[in-house]
């Protein structure tokens, strides 16, 4: 063998027999970390698993400040016993050191779906973040931190493909619970509900599990963790005394703050917020036909509430209105029946009494929810009798004024055979035009300012009612208007009592028998059935009956309108029957004088053919010429007469 060849393979063996002796030497001294960090520490350090690249680098910095730089890697990679360890290792196993916690993980909704094959449900490390990277959870930089966790599950629950291939109901309920005032409370720095508060945070179960901390009896206590003063109000209540019976329709929490979007009671979104408990909160159940039903609810609350003054404040933005908690309380809710109850009938005067001082003090205040819609007989009655009245009221006014349109389309009037002065004779006094400007100013604002509380949804109340929850608008322009009509009346009614002239006109305005049979010829001459109108006098039977339906409606109107504005008064010395009665009445009976307004007196002034565009006496107090002919009667007549003026006053 050449000297050469014997030197390198002495060489070979020396080096050979070195690396014998390093490999034991190294399998004989212990596998700290800093052992495999001298290789795990490389920069770019990975390997192909399942066909993805899985990167084995550990880095030393963050792996000494995380919860686990104490431990050895061999700790949790217990199978490694010498260096180079065999190329695939066992997965950790958490529960070496967290038992407890892994038990309960795997009694979970995620470790069950793992089990049957599924690789999305999240493991330890989907949550806590890179196991060599772990911190505490009280580090801000958790994944599982409370100001986190939202996140952390987002991952998995703002993903709408596993939303459907899970079949999960809820559409984005972390999107939903940012916008809640837990999540809000959690950003400020503040106390507030995150995900795990309330699901759990091992253990967690879907909704339907009954040891699930969602599950709908398990709510009230899972709330309750934070909310111990009202979770002891409201298992006294009648809807907590009725979930501890296992009556599955009894609202929990969630049912009337919902679930992941919890509002604020303030914020107007909020399903407590004032003007939405009635409609959207407590009547979801009181407003149900089949809860009525089965549960022997009364069916006519909610509707008689949202058609009372507060339900229509509430509705029409008035935050200030008493809604369904305002009365009943928030969540010590009892029946009627319960003279615990906030509504009991020993307790109705200190309850209205909060907003309504007196109220009930002499008269008990009654039955409370009661609407002319209803089965409150009295009420249901005044309904029954103004429909009917408003119907045939109309219905003879649109037939009579009709009938009078036609024949005047089909006969123009022609020249009258009479010589008329230049000026006519003065038809309303200067005090009378004054007092019909007020009523004409007045009166269309009353009709949509008080229309606009009963429809508040129109569209037309809009503009009106956009202001109403800062300003309050409405109820200020409807007074004021209100004081400017009776302020009209009660200078008509002065002006009869100090007035002889009045006084001798308001005789000429008597009905009369001779007024019923010149209808009956007015109605014959509209037909062709006569050839001439009836001798007219000063005023004819539709002035005088259109006059008496204003001073009726007037005085009936000023009366529950007073009732009305000085509820607290009225509360005070009057059962609450009362109120309801006014109600009714001013409602109906503004009804019928808009209608009235609208096709009878609109006709006469404006729409009739003799006058059109308009009779403009109540702007000069002199009325056109065919109506003074109209008065007078024919030529002959009026010759007869010997004074014109006479016949026009």
């Amino acid at each position: 063998m050449a000297p050469n060849a014997r030197e390198r393979l002495c060489c070979f063996f020396l080096i050979f027999l070195v690396s014998l002796l390093y490999s034991a030497a190294l399998k004989a001294q212990p596998i700290t970390k800093e052992t495999c960090l001298g290789c795990h520490s490389a920069p770019g350090l990975e390997k192909i698993r399942d066909g993805k690249k899985v990167s084995l680098q550990v880095e030393p910095q963050a792996f000494g400040k995380s919860i686990h730089g104490a431990f050895d890697c061999t700790t949790c990679h217990t199978d490694v016993s010498q260096i180079p360890h065999q190329p695939e290792l066992k997965p950790v196993q958490c529960d070496t050191c967290h038992a407890a916690t892994v038990k309960s993980y795997t009694e979970s909704i995620h470790a069950k779906a793992r089990a049957q094959g599924f690789k999305e449900p999240p493991t330890c490390t989907s949550c806590h973040g890179n196991i060599h990277k772990l911190v505490p959870r009280a580090d801000p930089s958790s994944p599982v931190h409370t100001k986190n966790v939202a996140q952390t599950c987002a991952v998995c629950h703002a993903n709408t493909e596993l939303a459907q291939k899970f079949r999960i109901p809820l559409v984005r309920p972390v999107e939903a619970y940012l916008q809640s005032v837990h999540a809000r409370n959690i950003a400020a720095g503040n106390r507030g509900a995150a995900c795990t508060d309330c699901h759990g945070a091992h253990a967690i179960l879907p909704a339907g599990d009954p040891a699930s901390q969602i599950s709908r009896a398990k709510v009230p206590e899972t709330c309750g963790r934070c909310h111990a003063n009202v979770l002891a109000a409201y298992r006294e209540s009648i809807h907590g005394e009725a979930v501890a019976r296992g009556v599955r329709q009894a609202p929990v929490c969630t049912d009337c703050h919902g679930e992941h979007r919890i509002l604020a009671r303030n914020e107007p979104n909020s399903p407590v917020f004032t003007t939405n408990v009635a409609g959207e909160t407590c009547g979801r159940c009181h407003g149900d036909t089949r809860m009525s039903e089965r549960f022997g609810l009364p069916p006519d609350k909610v509707p008689a509430f949202q058609d009372s003054f507060h339900g229509l404040a509430l509705r029409s933005g008035q935050l200030t209105a008493a809604n369904c908690a305002s009365c009943h309380g928030v969540h010590d809710i009892r029946p009627s029946s319960d003279p615990r109850s906030h509504v009991h009938k020993t307790n109705l005067p200190a309850t209205c009494g909060k907003c309504h001082p007196g109220a009930g003090t002499r008269f008990a205040l009654g039955l409370v929810h009661v609407s002319a819609k209803g089965s409150f007989p009295l009420l249901f009655g005044i309904r029954v009798v103004y429909l009917w009245v408003i119907g045939l009221t109309i219905t003879f006014m649109i037939l009579h004024n009709g009938l009078d349109l036609i024949h005047k389309s089909r006969h123009p009037a022609q020249m009258y055979r009479i010589t008329l002065p230049a000026e006519t004779p003065e038809r309303m006094s200067r005090s009378l035009r004054w007092q019909h400007g007020l009523i004409l100013i007045s009166f269309p604002i009353l009709a949509y300012t008080g229309f606009s509380l009963t429809y508040p949804e129109s569209w037309w109340a809009a503009p009106l009612l956009h202001w109403e929850a800062s300003l309050g608008l409405r109820g200020f322009i409807h007074r004021l208007a209100a004081l400017v009509l009776i302020g009209a009346l009660v200078w008509h009614l002065v002006e009869l009592v100090f007035s002889q002239e009045r006084r001798t006109r308001l005789q000429k305005q008597k009905l009369g028998w001779q007024d019923l049979r010149d209808l009956w010829h007015t109605v014959r001459y509209n037909l062709d059935l006569e050839t001439e109108l009836p001798k007219r006098g000063a005023f004819n039977y539709a002035e005088k009956i259109e006059y008496w339906a204003f001073i009726w409606g007037m005085v009936v109107m000023s009366l529950t309108g007073v009732l009305l504005w000085f509820e607290n008064l009225s509360l005070t010395y009057l059962p609450k029957t009362a109120t309801d009665i006014a109600t009714t009445i001013h409602f109906y009976e503004a009804v019928l004088a808009t209608l009235a307004i609208v096709v009878w007196h609109f006709y006469w002034v404006i729409f009739d053919p003799d006058v059109y565009p308009m009779d403009t006496a109540w702007w000069h107090g002199r009325s056109p010429a065919v109506r003074v002919i109209e008065r007078m009667g024919q030529p002959d007549e009026a010759e007869k007469s010997g004074s014109q003026n006479s016949q026009l006053e």
